[in-house]
């Protein structure tokens, strides 16, 4: 008797866990927000990752390996919004546009945790800190960075590699190529290894791919 329970709670819990997986698939289908509106549906590139709770909406493309982190939002409903490759968007940052001026971001750049960035036009290597707000009409050059907080006002021109930092915004000083390569560049193969791990932990969970071929190498990427 007691061996024919043991038995029946060993077939219940695998179905529970069966039951637990298919749950989970289906709720990060059901989460992902790339959104069509108005006949134009997001165009995402080869290698992205899209979390569960992020949304992407209407005319928006990304280039090849980009990623776009939870509760972050790229609406381009009002005007459109392109990325280039390598592209991180972090956890809560707010992607959007006004109705005069689209938004361009190039390849290379990070968008930090909560960050809000308003029909700004910013060129590869860039790095936007953590809580930043870049208003309408900005431009930032090549190789500059933005400090965590501070507040870009509309039409500011920065130069390349400058860093900006306050509220509002000022330039602070000129960032040396070494400094423009361990401050940014060293933020993006960080955002490249994370964002490879989480599309192959996607992947195992589809049954897409054997676990053992995904186990992450650490000494392939700094972070």
């Amino acid at each position: 008797m007691t061996m024919i329970i043991a038995e029946g709670l060993n077939i219940f819990l695998n179905i529970f866990l069966v039951f637990q997986q298919i749950v989970v698939i289906f709720a990060r289908k059901l989460t992902n927000m790339i959104k069509s509106l108005q006949g134009i549906t997001p165009k995402i590139g080869e290698g992205c990752f899209i979390a569960e709770t992020a949304a992407v909406i209407g005319d928006v493309e990304m280039g090849k390996g980009c990623s776009i982190w939870y509760g972050a939002v790229l609406r381009g409903d009002v005007n459109r919004i392109r990325l280039g490759d390598r592209v991180n968007v972090q956890d809560g940052a707010c992607v959007h546009t006004s109705l005069q001026t689209d938004l361009r971001i190039e390849s290379n750049v990070t968008i930090g945790h909560n960050a809000c960035v308003h029909s700004a036009h910013i060129e590869s290597h860039v790095l936007i800190g953590m809580g930043a707000t870049v208003l309408d009409g900005v431009h930032i050059d090549s190789g500059s960075v933005v400090a965590a907080g501070a507040l870009v006002l509309g039409k500011t021109q920065i130069g390349p590699n400058e860093l900006w930092g306050g509220v509002p915004a000022k330039f602070i000083k000129k960032l040396s190529s070494e400094a423009v390569n361990r401050i940014i560049e060293d933020g993006l193969r960080h955002y490249d290894y994370w964002c490879k791990v989480y599309l192959e932990e996607a992947a195992t969970e589809a049954g897409d791919v054997r676990s053992s071929e995904i186990t992450p190498n650490l000494n392939e990427t700094q972070i």
